[in-house]
């Protein structure tokens, strides 16, 4: 049946050519054309269907960049029920207290930009699933995960695990590592990152805000050594931990450990720190615009794309782990989670070595 449809619409398709044809000579006749102009007509069509045999194929990888990119449009016209039972299928641990879920690309936590769907929204029916759709079941937010960025994201099931939670985090006894790839090798390979973060509003033809560093040294005037500068009250405090797994290609897949929990703070310390963006990261990888991030020709042969099609290249920022200590007597709840497809076949494209299982 399904290949009689096929034939069907083949030969519709071949019908309708056919009538365009005599639809298209007769009008010739009517409006009196020369043989001259309908001569080059057809020679301009010929061309064209020439130039369509001859465009250089779509790569894999922007193939799955055109898909991820449906893919998160088809998440914010989905109704919030099937998100849920989505993330309910995601789902990396659970236990009296907590859950553990796979963020997925491109779902905010909370409903911003006029953004259709996002993870709140979606709670109150993920906690009944959780809960044998018992009535008054709840779930709460113990950390916050950027809308591109992926992994693991936990909620605690009552108000009081969320704030033991986010004490624990505040008190730095909680391990959160993330993976990143990045453009460009960081020098030294493995360090920590200890510059304070400022709000800063960028001027120019699009005035925006971004979040940048607010150094507390400085290069004296001679350039041999360096001063203190005052802090700015409005700086907060930001520590990560960074270690280069592997490079190749002129890129990288570094380990990130944040100490703090800074707005952007691993985007900001990888792009301006250490001047290696983060892939995909559109937002940092320019700081006076606004614009698709620029990729060295280098990596665009490796990634098999274009300049003009980097815009879709989503950021490569993944929730890999996170160990939360638990009362004495008891291990340590750690609860990882694989990387996303779009990930592993950036890391595939580079020949960079995919980390072991954890």
């Amino acid at each position: 049946m399904r290949h009689a449809r096929e034939v069907t619409y083949t030969m519709l398709m071949r019908a309708y050519a056919t009538a365009s044809k005599t639809e298209t000579f007769a009008s010739n006749r009517k409006t009196g054309l020369k043989a001259a102009d309908i001569a080059n007509r057809l020679r301009g069509e010929k061309e064209k269907r020439t130039d369509d045999k001859n465009e250089v194929p779509v790569s894999p990888l922007q193939n799955r960049v055109n898909e991820l990119k449906q893919f998160t449009q088809q998440l914010q016209s989905i109704h919030p029920s099937v998100l849920a039972k989505a993330l309910y299928r995601s789902m990396l641990y659970e236990d009296q207290n907590i859950i553990a879920i796979n963020k997925p690309y491109g779902v905010p936590l909370h409903n911003v930009d006029g953004i259709r769907n996002c993870i709140a929204e979606c709670l109150p029916l993920l906690a009944k699933i959780t809960d044998g759709m018992q009535a008054g079941s709840q779930l709460h937010f113990c950390h916050s995960l950027e809308k591109e960025s992926t992994g693991v994201l936990i909620l605690a099931k009552t108000e009081e695990a969320a704030e033991h939670v986010q004490t624990l985090i505040r008190s730095h006894k909680v391990e959160r590592t993330f993976m990143a790839v990045t453009v460009g090798v960081p020098v030294p390979s493995e360090g920590v990152i200890d510059i304070p973060i400022i709000e800063k509003e960028v001027m120019g033809p699009q005035p925006h805000f971004k979040m940048g560093l607010s150094p507390l040294f400085k290069v004296n005037d001679e350039g041999d050594g360096v001063t203190r500068v005052r802090a700015n009250r409005q700086a907060q405090n930001a520590v990560t931990q960074y270690r280069v797994l592997d490079s190749t290609s002129g890129c990288s897949l570094v380990e990130l450990q944040p100490v703090t929990g800074v707005k952007n703070q691993l985007r900001v310390h990888m792009a301006l720190a250490l001047t290696c963006p983060i892939l995909g990261d559109h937002k940092y990888a320019h700081w006076n615009k606004l614009a698709p991030q620029k990729l060295p020709e280098g990596t665009l042969r490796r990634l098999g794309l274009v300049q003009s099609k980097t815009r879709y290249l989503p950021l490569h920022l993944h929730s890999r782990r996170i160990v939360l200590p638990r009362v004495k007597g008891q291990g340590d709840i750690t609860v990882s989670c694989p990387l996303p497809k779009y990930f592993t076949n950036t890391l595939k494209r580079l020949q960079i070595p995919l980390p072991g299982k954890e």
